[in-house]
């Protein structure tokens, strides 16, 4: 063959050219066949959702650990935070509801590895998320994950189970927050994350992990983070979605013995939903206002009245939402 193809360039007969030539034509048309499964082969593996053992590269990552207040006399905060809203974000209008089956991942870590990084409350905190989620909202699809089931493989994995036609999403995190320079395909500066572990170590789920997470949800779906930096994870919001954060980018998160919860969590979860504290408007128009939990008036505490009478409440720390949902949110 190697005499054949140096005739080619080098001379030969017509008909020893005839035939090479067809025999080279050939090879190309079977590359060239070959040449879309290649592709699809290359590309089948190189998904956008976050590789779930394995966080992506970064630097200069700093730890932000939420704050347990004891009783006691006032601390002074370690970091500066933005003030709360003065206006409120509820508009008393009721927006479209979710049609479908409801489903929510409710994490929450207060045993990390080790000792030094634990908390006191986060795991209440997610115990809290799932119980109002169930007894005021009847959602039957709930995954609680604390402490050790909390990896960042476990929580990934969740995110990634939720079937595509679910009516409504409700993701809900309690436990600490960093920030740092990550790979995460962004053009952020700083990027903001949640922490969890692999069950020895710290590990990070970064916000713009959690943006290619989610991106193939197209329903409503809710945002809670109860950390420090939480003001960060407005990567996560889009059409429909509502994105509640404890504190600002830059500003810290307590939770408090007293309460035996998160401030953000207590305020928003038990007290504003569960015990019916937070809602504001007569969304049946009957003209009674379900303040306390009436009796006979439904549980109509939205979204957004949780999140304002949590702003309200707040100490310390300044709450921020990113509320792209037309008019109100009743999960």
């Amino acid at each position: 063959m190697r005499a054949s193809l140096g005739k080619i360039f080098f001379g030969g007969n017509k008909d020893e050219k005839e035939e090479i030539f067809n025999v080279g034509i050939s090879l190309i048309i079977s590359i060239l066949l070959l040449f879309p499964t290649v592709l699809v082969s290359a590309s089948s593996g190189n998904s956008n959702k976050p590789d779930k053992e394995k966080p992506v590269p970064s630097q200069n990552v700093h730890i932000v650990k939420k704050v347990t207040v004891k009783p006691g006399p006032p601390i002074k905060p370690p970091g500066k935070d933005k003030p709360g809203k003065d206006e409120g974000t509820a508009t008393g209008i009721l927006g479209t509801p979710a049609s479908g089956d409801r489903y929510a991942i409710v994490v929450g870590i207060s045993d990390y590895p080790g000792t030094l990084n634990d908390l006191n409350y986060c795991d209440d905190d997610a115990m809290d998320v799932a119980n109002t989620l169930t007894t005021v909202y009847g959602f039957t699809n709930v995954e609680l994950l604390t402490n050790g089931a909390a990896t960042r493989s476990a929580i990934l994995t969740a995110i990634e189970n939720i079937p595509a036609d679910a009516g409504e999403v409700i993701f809900s995190f309690s436990g600490h927050g960093a920030y740092g320079q990550a790979e995460d395909g962004d053009d952020e500066i700083v990027d903001e994350a949640i922490v969890t572990h692999d069950g020895t170590d710290l590990v990070l789920i970064w916000d713009g992990e959690l943006k290619d997470a989610f991106s193939e949800l197209s329903m409503s779906v809710i945002f809670l983070f109860d950390t420090c930096m939480a003001g960060g994870m407005t990567d996560l919001e889009g059409s429909g979605r509502v994105v509640c954060m404890a504190s600002s980018e830059t500003g810290y998160s307590y939770e408090y013995a007293t309460l035996q919860n998160g401030q953000f969590t207590y305020y928003f979860i038990e007290e504003g939903i569960l015990n019916g504290f937070a809602d504001s408007y007569d969304h049946d128009s009957d003209g009674i206002v379900a303040k306390k939990r009436n009796p006979g008036e439904p549980d109509d505490v939205v979204v957004e009245e949780a999140f304002d009478y949590a702003d309200r409440k707040c100490k310390r720390q300044g709450p921020v939402i990113s509320d792209s949902f037309v008019n109100d949110l009743l999960p």
